[in-house]
């Protein structure tokens, strides 16, 4: 599997100079599978970006197909789908998983964000892709262009969000975002879905002081990201969903402490920024 960010940051876009090294779009990742899937995991405003970057090739000739993984439906994990060239294209299909307990309620929801008071695109029928969308049953694995895919909820503030472990041909990548531990830190059974992986991307979203006073909304310090890794006993982590309001230095500072703390353990960081690739 190849990975590719396209966008990395939590909550806003949080474009500007002080983003630029990291990128300030919101959630979104591509994975192309061995087998030449492509899997799309969240639909933040980067997916713009793959969107301008795939109507190059087949779905711009409207024979595309992808899967969408949602972790969840909060704005900054929904929010570029009316901006994603290829479903205007007919012919182009996409499978989407996500949550909401049936297909009904995460169309619903998805179609809500599309409401005029919204978006002047009005309806997901105006899109002319066709859409499959599908409600994750946490603990059944389903297939994603390829690839076995797992799921399960941890929470999320209020909510829940689901995190996705894919394997194919042996290799283990694990997307966490979102995630909110109790100040007890990740259960066992969080740790057992992410056991083993070759790659973690784990939520990274605070420094430590910060979470203190925010942890009502459900997002995970380095400190935490780091704790899974080790626990989990992973080959990679990759730092993930930064505050919108950390500068690129202070994301740098972030990525410095994990690998003070995951050097010792043999773990490899690596940060994630847009337009950077990683094979799993």
């Amino acid at each position: 599997m190849r990975i590719k960010f396209w966008g990395v940051r939590g909550s806003i876009p949080a474009p500007g100079p002080e983003t630029n090294r990291y990128g300030g779009n919101t959630s979104c990742v591509s994975v192309h599978t061995a087998s030449g899937g492509l899997v799309i995991v969240d639909m933040g405003t980067g997916l713009m970006h793959l969107g301008n970057t795939l109507m190059g090739g087949a779905f711009g000739k409207g024979a595309g197909r992808a899967t969408i993984l949602l972790s969840h439906t909060h704005w900054d994990h929904i929010q570029g789908l009316g901006f994603f060239a290829p479903v205007f294209v007919g012919g182009n299909q996409f499978t989407v998983w996500g949550p909401g307990g049936s297909p009904q309620v995460l169309e619903a929801i998805l179609e809500g964000q599309m409401d005029p008071n919204f978006s002047p695109l009005q309806t997901l029928k105006n899109f002319s892709a066709k859409f499959d969308v599908r409600a994750v049953v946490c603990g059944a694995p389903f297939d994603a262009e390829g690839a076995s895919v797992l799921a399960r909820e941890h929470p999320h503030g209020a909510t829940k969000a689901l995190a996705f472990r894919m394997e194919e041909a042996g290799r283990v990548f694990v997307y966490a975002s979102d995630v909110g531990y109790p100040e007890s830190g990740p259960t066992d059974d969080m740790i057992a879905h992410y056991r083993g992986a070759h790659v973690l991307l784990h939520d990274s979203t605070y420094k430590p002081a910060d979470q203190v006073t925010r942890r009502n909304r459900g997002f995970s310090s380095y400190e935490d990201a780091c704790a899974a890794a080790i626990a989990a006993k992973v080959e990679r982590l990759v730092t993930f969903h930064y505050d919108q309001d950390y500068s690129d230095d202070e994301v740098d500072a972030i990525v410095a402490e994990c690998r003070r703390r995951l050097d010792p353990h043999g773990i490899a960081v690596v940060p994630a920024r847009e337009g950077d690739e990683l094979d799993v």
